[in-house]
């Protein structure tokens, strides 16, 4: 009967780290923050107008879709204090590796000393583009 017993706890000892083993191999691997790099300061003197208030950059691709569509919106806002620029990927290789570009489309607002007050990561609405700006004059 004792025999009988330990075979049985010995068994089920077995069996829990089998189970506990099993687990651990198909638990689902770390989801990812998802977090790309946003950079927070630019070296005006890298994009054009560096003297201009305001810079408006658009970090894209020519394979981007939305890429396009978010530049129409942000050529909108170029003026005497605005400064709009286009930088795509291959054509501009050295400066999305500068600033360590990692997702497009990335629009970018900086004042007069390259700090980023504002982005968009993805595609922009018109509206909230032309609000940014306004809150940042």
């Amino acid at each position: 009967m004792l025999i009988r017993l330990v075979v049985v706890v010995s068994l089920a000892s077995l069996a829990a780290i089998v189970a506990t083993l099993i687990a651990k191999r198909t638990r689902p691997a770390p989801q990812s923050s998802g977090a790309w790099n946003i950079p927070a300061q630019l070296d005006r003197r890298d994009f054009a107008r560096p003297e201009a208030p305001w810079l408006v950059v658009l970090f894209s691709s020519a394979t981007c879709e939305v890429c396009a569509s978010v530049w129409e919106r942000a050529q909108v806002v170029e003026g005497a204090e605005v400064v709009v620029q286009i930088l795509e990927a291959k054509a501009d290789v050295a400066l999305h590796q500068r600033y360590r570009i990692d997702a497009v489309p990335l629009l970018l607002i900086a004042d007069a000393s390259g700090v980023v007050r504002q982005h968009f990561l993805g595609p922009v609405v018109a509206a909230d583009l032309w609000g940014a700006l306004a809150d940042l004059r």
